[in-house]
Order: C-alpha cells, then structure tokens, then sequence
C-alpha cells in the first residue's frame, strides 16, 4: 500500500510545482522524449524483426534494397493482410470508433489520446511494414509518442494548452529519434502536431526531441535517412530551378493523396471484397514486389541505394510509377502506416527524373544529388507537411545550409500550391474523408464546445399562441422579461412575443399569435458558434429559440450572449498560445 501512496503525492507534488515552474514542465517532457525514444526503438525493431523472419534478410539488411527476393516469400504480405482482416475483426467487436491520432487529438480533442487504441496502431503499422508493405512506420512513432505524452499530461493534469504541447513533444520526439534529427523532431511538432511556434512550447518540445535523440545514440538505432557530407554547391540561379521542382512535386503529391482517397472509396463499396481488402491488397503487393523488390517496406535502404546510383530517365520514370503505385495499394487497400519516408523517397527520384530531363532535353545542368535531395523534401512537404521540418531534415542529413535554403524554396512553393489547389496534407486529408472538416492541428476544439445546446437558456416563460393579449398581459408585467415563447396546441414551438410589442398594442385586443416574430426561425442544440452567427446574420434577429428535431422548445440563445462566449474562449486561448497570464 506504500508504493502507490508515495506516487499519488509524487504526483500532487508534481502537479503544484509544474503550476507554480515551467522548468519542470521541461524536465518532464524530457522524461517524455526518452519514453518516445524508447519505443521508437522497440517498434523499429520489432517491424524489421518481422521482415528478418519472412523475407530471409540480415540484421544488417534492409527489405527494399534487397536485389532479390525469393518468389516463395512474397506470400508474407498476403499473410499480413488476413492478420490485419482478423486484428480489425476482434477490435471492432470490443471498440467503437476510429482510433485518433495526434493531429486529431490536438485540433480537436485538446491532447487526449487514447493508449489502447494507440497501441492497437501501432501493431497495425508494425504487422504492416513487417510483412513488407508499402508504408512507413513515422505513423506508429508519432502515434506512441503522442499516446505516452498525453497519458503522462493527463496524469499530472495539465492544462489544455499544455496537454496540446506535451503531444506534440512526444510525437516530435519519436521522429526526431527515427530519423537521428532532433531539429526535424522539433519542427514536425511545431507545425504538424500543435500548429504553431511559440516561446511558451520551444522548451518543452525540443528538451523532448535531445532526449528522445540521446536515447537512440545511447542504444546505437540506426536512424532512417543517409547522410551525405559532399553536398554540390550551388548559385543563385538553381534556387529558381528548383521552384520548378516544388511545383512538379506539388502536384505530383496531390496526385498521391487524390488517388489514396479514391482507391479507398472503390474498395470500400464492393460488398463482397470489403472485409479482405488487406488480403487483396497484398495478393497485388506481393505481385508488385516480383516486379521490383524496391516497392517493399517503406523504402529505406532503396533510397540508400538509389540516391548516388546512376539511373536514367525509363528507370526512374519505373522506380516512380511501381512505389508510388505500391503506396497506393498498400493503404487503400488498409494497410495502416504513413506516407512520411514514402513521400522521402518518392522525393529523391522525382527531383532527380527532374534533373536528368532538364540535361537531356535541354541545356540546363544541376547536379542529380542536390536535386535529389530537394525533391526529397519538397514532395514530403507536398504530402505531409512543414516546410521548416523537411528543410532541416536535410540541414541535418547533409550539413550544407545552401542546399538547405534550396529544399525551403521549393518546400515553400510545394506548400503554397497544395494549400490553393487541394487544402490539405495526407492526415487531415484522411480525418476529410471521414468526414472531418480541420486542415491543421491549430486547437478549433473548443469552438466545438460553443453550440447551442450548451450556450443556450434553459426553461424560458411561455405562453399558447392563442392566448389573448390581456393573458399575456397579466402573466407577463412589464419589465418582467423582453420576450416570450409562444406554443401551438400541440405545445411545439410557434415563434417568439416581444413583450414591448404587446403592451405598445393601444386597444389590447387579439391575440399573442398576432404578434409572433421568427416563426420559422429557429436553432439547432448541436448548431456550432460559427452556424449560430450566420444564422443570426443572416435573419436579422437578436435571440432565436432552440428547438429539438420535433420543434419542441429547448431554450432560448441571444446574439449578445454568444459573441461574448466567443470572445471569452478566443482570448483564452491566445492567452494559452502565447504563454501570457
């Protein structure tokens, strides 16, 4: 019984002092970059584990660099699939809903997350990856890391702001630990899992990312991108070029998400074929893998091998159409992962197809590794996202800050014609076919909370529409409140009395239905505050009934009410944003 009292006051303790300090509000999210950094390890392990045992390959090997794979083994990813088609089966029997992952439990649920069902995640994307299909393992990183920062927050009962920025620190930690870059880590946080850059979450964040880092180096993981220490130089004239590049990697990533989506739609409204969509998925994999052994796993050791390798224009134009098909496949088919290194890789050769044609077809020359490198960058940034995380990803792979600034130009014009043309990175494009409207993970959770139905007055005074203007007179004194519902027989809304109308009536006679105003206007409990306004706005009126979905009287909602709730929870959370009191 003394263990578990020692921990409830460690963790009174604790709570008092990250109110009272913000360093300890670094100390722990250190704590939680080495917790991120700790199953970055076991999950890299354990999915590459896998690939040893089906794939016949050495601990030192990677599946997609494999030359040659025997046809026999390919019966692995078929295998995977049904393991997935069973897993789902049993999950869904005991759980309802779809697991949420960080950029969704930080836009819109304030940091909660769940660790069974981020559990469940992350032996999707392993049992995924293992058995060679064509996804990443950053959505199982991000997922756990997340997961344990939320849990961890949740626990010493941290604010809402907070909550959001320790999420984003154990997410960014377990990247920045799969990839060796602490600077990526901290900058995947800041601009895919909170959604914004600020003095309050720089500390917390990074003293996550150094942590989580330190523990991969202490435990020798090999991190997931090649470094390279002889950069090309380059002038003035490639960073215009290289526009070009983050156009074509633009639209080329669109292409990838659109076409994710709409394999997703198609499988998914055969009847017959749905539940085994992993099954067929990996049935056409395995076929794909025949083809070109590269296709497999997320494409780590392909992109080791093809980034100095001298490719021309048909093998790359091959090396691009099998991958990116692979991707596809793999998770419209339900597959679980991500596309992160996917997008790294189908980056270097689409940066170096651009090179190679710009020397064939015209007299223009930029060397085919610094176009490599980034298109590496811009078409992650086309699918995922973050600019400044893809640009110091290569910072850190290479150390050349020229081609640094290279990879940021074209990652900002990739950026900018994906925001115009589609609006959406591949997460938040995802939650948009489920249904979800968010494009980021800037906090709007809380503008979910401000509806109607929680906004509104409760039991306000009524009266039957066919009551007389003397009966309203006598129940209603002037002065006693502005306005009154009126019911029909069936007792269901019929409009709204303004009591001054009734007593600004000389003779008195008639009745209350006379007088009604916004008979057919009306709120909705789960109207959000943006549906509220506009329904204001758009009907003149200055307090609305709300009504259920059998017109029965609810409440009453003013315009006046709301826009101060509003304004109240809007400077809460710049207040929370900027770190101010």
């Amino acid at each position: 019984m003394r263990l578990p009292r020692l921990a409830v006051e460690a963790l009174v303790f604790l709570r008092g002092e990250i109110r009272a300090s913000e360093l300890w509000l670094v100390v722990i999210a250190a704590g939680v970059g080495a917790m991120a950094g700790l199953a970055t390890i076991a999950i890299g392990t354990a999915a590459h584990g896998l690939q040893e045992f089906f794939y016949g390959i050495s601990f030192d090997e990677r599946l997609s660099a494999a030359m040659r794979i025997a046809p026999e083994r390919m019966i692995a990813l078929p295998i995977g699939g049904a393991i997935l088609v069973v897993a789902g089966w049993l999950w869904a029997r005991g759980r309802r809903g779809t697991p949420v992952d960080p950029v969704e439990a930080n836009a819109l649920r304030g940091g909660r997350m769940s660790l069974r069902d981020s559990l469940f995640v992350a032996f999707q994307t392993i049992a995924s990856n293992g058995f060679g299909a064509s996804v990443g393992l950053e959505a199982a990183y991000a997922q756990m890391g997340g997961a344990g920062a939320s849990l961890v927050g949740r626990a010493l009962n941290l604010r809402r702001s907070d909550l959001r920025t320790f999420v984003g620190a154990g997410a960014g930690a377990a990247i920045g630990a799969a990839f060796g870059a602490p600077l990526t880590g901290a900058f995947y946080a800041f601009e895919i899992i909170i959604g914004s850059y600020t003095i309050a979450n720089i500390a917390p964040v990074v003293a996550a990312c150094l942590a989580a880092v330190l523990i991969t180096n202490l435990a020798h993981f090999e991190p997931m991108v090649i470094h390279i220490t002889d950069a090309p130089g380059l002038s003035f004239s490639h960073y215009l070029l290289f526009s070009g590049l983050g156009l074509v990697c633009a639209f080329f990533g669109v292409g990838v998400m659109r076409l994710v989506g709409w394999t997703e739609l198609v499988t998914s409204k055969v009847a017959v074929a749905r539940p085994f969509r992993p099954v067929i998925g990996g049935v056409l994999l395995a076929g794909l893998a025949l083809v070109s052994p590269q296709t497999l796993s997320a494409g780590h050791g392909a992109m080791h091998l093809d980034l100095t390798a001298d490719l021309g224009l048909m093998a790359l134009v091959f090396l691009i159409s099998t991958k990116a098909l692979a991707s596809v496949i793999s998770l419209g088919f339900g597959f679980r992962g991500g596309l992160f290194f996917a997008s790294l890789y189908l980056g270097s050769l689409v940066g170096r197809l651009y090179a190679v044609a710009l020397s064939q077809w015209t007299t223009i020359d930029i060397d085919p590794l610094a176009a490599s490198l980034v298109g590496m960058g811009a078409l992650a940034v086309a699918i995922v996202g973050g600019p400044f995380t893809m640009s110091f990803l290569v910072l850190e792979t290479t150390g050349d800050f020229g081609l640094t600034a290279a990879t940021l130009t074209a990652s900002i014009v990739a950026s900018l014609i994906v925001r115009e043309t589609f609006g959406y990175s591949f997460s938040t494009w995802r939650l948009h076919l489920r249904g979800e409207t968010i494009r980021s993970a800037h906090d709007v959770g809380w503008l979910r909370t401000l509806t109607a139905g929680r906004m509104m007055r409760t039991d306000p005074p009524s009266i039957a529409a066919s009551a007389s203007l003397d009966e309203f007179r006598r129940r209603f004194p002037l002065g006693s409140t502005r306005r009154v519902i009126a019911l029909d027989d069936a007792t269901h809304y019929a409009g709204i009395v303004p009591t001054s109308a009734v007593y600004a009536d000389a003779d008195g006679q008639g009745t209350v239905a006379e007088l009604m105003i916004h008979k057919d206007e009306w709120l909705s409990p789960e109207m959000s505050i943006k549906e509220i306004m506009s329904t204001f706005d758009r009907h003149g009126s200055d307090e609305l009934a709300v009504l259920d979905k059998d017109l029965a009287v609810l409440g009453v909602l003013t315009e006046a009410y709301a826009t101060r709730r509003y304004a109240e929870e809007l400077e809460k959370n710049r207040r929370d944003l900027t770190g101010s009191e």
